[in-house]
């Protein structure tokens, strides 16, 4: 049977904050979510991703570092808009919009309710040249945060997966009730 819901990291790890989703991830291996979900580190992996969400899921929750305009560290939920046609799929790289508009591209079915996790990063660098493994320290410190607000998140969500999400509470906070874009990202 498929886990009711998916919890999936996105990022890459040689792009300092871009790193957060991976991180989040690995830090849950040592505060594990219930059995119905499931959880995993799809990287920069685009199409693993957009095949993933074909899955049957009720809901998913990408987590990432996106730029909000808050502090570094903020952590945001947002929730994102289903694909409208006007982004074209892409099957390389890892940009949600464009892979959201892929798995609807491959898919039949309607896709899941899709939930980000953000973090506002401190560091991102401009392009591929710019390797710079490793969290800042403001991105590093919310990682145990975002494992806590996903360990609040969860369970609403298991109950009800319409149900909207809880507030983070400072120095998080959630989006407004209704849907927002997914944030943007260089594809990589």
């Amino acid at each position: 049977m498929t886990p009711r819901l998916l919890v999936a990291g996105v990022g890459n790890i040689f792009l300092a904050d871009d790193a957060f989703g991976p991180e989040v991830i690995r830090a849950l291996g040592e505060r594990p979510l219930p059995s119905e979900v499931r959880v995993h580190d799809y990287g920069i992996r685009g199409m693993d991703l957009a095949y993933a969400l074909l899955d049957g899921h009720d809901t998913v929750v990408l987590v990432d570092a996106a730029r909000r305009g808050h502090r570094p560290g903020t952590l945001s939920v947002i929730e994102a808009e289903p694909p409208d046609g006007t982004v074209a799929p892409e099957a390389h790289g890892m940009d949600p919009a464009k892979v959201l508009a892929l798995a609807a591209h491959l898919g039949e079915e309607p896709l899941p309710r899709v939930l980000v996790l953000a973090c506002e990063p401190d560091l991102l660098p401009s392009g591929d040249e710019d390797i710079l493994p490793g969290l800042s320290a403001p991105v590093r410190e919310a990682v145990p945060r975002a494992v806590d607000a996903l360990h609040t998140l969860i369970p609403v969500l298991l109950a009800d997966p319409a149900a909207p999400a809880p507030p983070l509470g400072r120095p998080m906070e959630s989006g407004p009730p209704r849907p927002a874009a997914l944030p943007g990202r260089a594809a990589g």
